[in-house]
């Protein structure tokens, strides 16, 4: 099966090491997930294609992400970079790649790192191809380099403490998904009051009230748990729906809380 479109929530994977990585797949897939989520610098592509392979989903029912880091960007780093990423991924191809992040200082140019990762899908290595941690400006600039070749996501910090509102609306006028990461605000979440108030109303969590808060504004969330009641939980938030007035409730505490901020990070909107 061939996905045209990115599924409606993933299981993240980042800071899952080893046998924690291998199962928490295994256990998302036989859960109901179909969109795993993986990155050169989590150092677990192997786990997570253990993972996939032991769950006895095909690979085709699966959607695969994973993301080039940014000591990859020249053209021939990325390409050798994304054989060994498959190689580890135990798969011929991912259905999706990302640039981890945009260059530092531009060190590599946009054209140089957006060419290769179009080159790579024309090799058939990816199904898609997209950005994640780019800025309105340097969504504009990849569109424009990237001309016909679609970009499928730009992948953003988004939670209820960072709405990430400018990025989200302009990637979405531009006709890229958003996929959201860190949805639960590494567990803050669970600690607010008004989405504690939320839950307990609608006998649910904080944590699937936050996701469902993501889906609501058309974002796909990756939320990363190792727990199988927990994935079941997350699965389970994309049937909330919110009211107009919870989402404005929840839309009103954005304090601007960014938790992924390295030093090499652009100068975020």
């Amino acid at each position: 099966m061939s996905f045209t479109t990115l599924p409606k929530i993933g299981m993240g994977t980042f800071r899952l090491k080893g046998n924690d990585a291998r199962e928490a797949v295994k256990s998302a897939l036989s859960l109901g997930y179909r969109h795993i989520d993986t990155a050169q610098m989590y150092e677990n592509e192997a786990e997570v294609g253990d993972g996939i392979t032991s769950s006895g989903i095909p690979r085709r029912d699966i959607f695969l992400t994973t993301k080039i880091w940014h000591d990859k960007l020249h053209a021939s780093d990325l390409i050798n970079s994304l054989h060994d990423s498959l190689a580890r991924l135990k798969t011929d191809h991912v259905d999706l790649t990302l640039i981890h992040w945009p260059s530092p200082d531009d060190e590599v140019p946009m054209e140089e790192y957006l060419g290769a990762l179009r080159d790579a899908q024309r090799e058939g290595l990816t199904e898609h191809i997209g950005i994640s941690n780019f800025t309105c400006a340097q969504m504009d600039r990849a569109k424009e380099i990237l001309g016909d070749s679609p970009i499928l996501t730009n992948q953003v910090e988004v939670h209820p403490f960072l709405a990430n509102r400018k990025v989200v609306e302009h990637a979405q006028e531009l006709g890229i998904t958003v996929t959201g990461y860190m949805p639960l605000a590494v567990g803050k979440v669970m600690e607010d009051e008004t989405l504690q108030r939320i839950a307990s109303e609608r006998n649910v969590t904080p944590a699937q009230i936050a996701i469902a808060w993501v889906a609501s504004r058309g974002v796909v969330p990756i939320p990363s748990s190792t727990r199988p009641s927990h994935q079941k939980a997350n699965l389970d938030a994309l049937n909330i729906e919110l009211t107009p007035e919870e989402i404005r409730s929840i839309d009103a505490l954005d304090r601007g809380e960014r938790i992924a901020n390295p030093g090499f990070a652009p100068a975020w909107d």
